[in-house]
C-alpha cells in the first residue's frame, strides 16, 4: 500500500519532541507523515545511534537497521548536514527530523 508521491520540504518551526534523549540533544520535528510513537522510536533509535556510531552512514546504517527488523522492510535512511531529498514514502511511514545540527530522513519503500 504505497502513498502518492509525496514531495517533502523543510517546514518552518517545527514541533520540538523530548522523547528522554541526552539532554545536550535538540530535537526537531520538521515534518512528518507517521504516527507519533513511531516517531519518538525513530529518535530515541537515532539518539542511541549517534551516541554509538561518528560516522553519518554509520548513523543511518544503523537506524535502517533497526527499523527494518522492528517495523518490517524496507526502510530507507538518510543522515547528514546538507543533502536533497524527493522521495516516495508509504503513507504514515515518513518522517525527517533534526538531532543538534544533523538531519535525519527515515521512510519506508519498497
Amino acid at each position: 500500500m504505497i502513498g502518492g508521491e509525496e514531495s517533502r520540504k523543510s517546514m518552518g518551526g517545527g514541533a520540538t519532541a523530548s522523547p528522554n534523549p541526552t539532554p545536550t540533544k535538540k530535537i526537531i520535528i520538521k515534518s512528518a507523515d507517521m504516527p507519533p510513537d513511531l516517531q519518538k522510536d525513530a529518535v530515541d533509535i537515532a539518539v542511541s545511534a549517534f551516541e554509538k556510531c561518528n560516522v553519518e552512514k554509520d548513523v543511518a546504517e544503523h537506524i535502517k537497521k533497526v527499523f527494518d527488523k522492528r517495523h518490517g522492510p524496507t526502510w530507507h535512511c538518510i543522515v547528514g548536514r546538507n543533502f536533497g531529498s524527493y522521495v516516495t514514502h508509504e503513507t504514515n511511514h515518513f518522517v525527517y527530523f533534526y538531532l543538534d545540527q544533523k538531519a535525519v530522513l527515515l521512510f519506508k519503500s519498497g
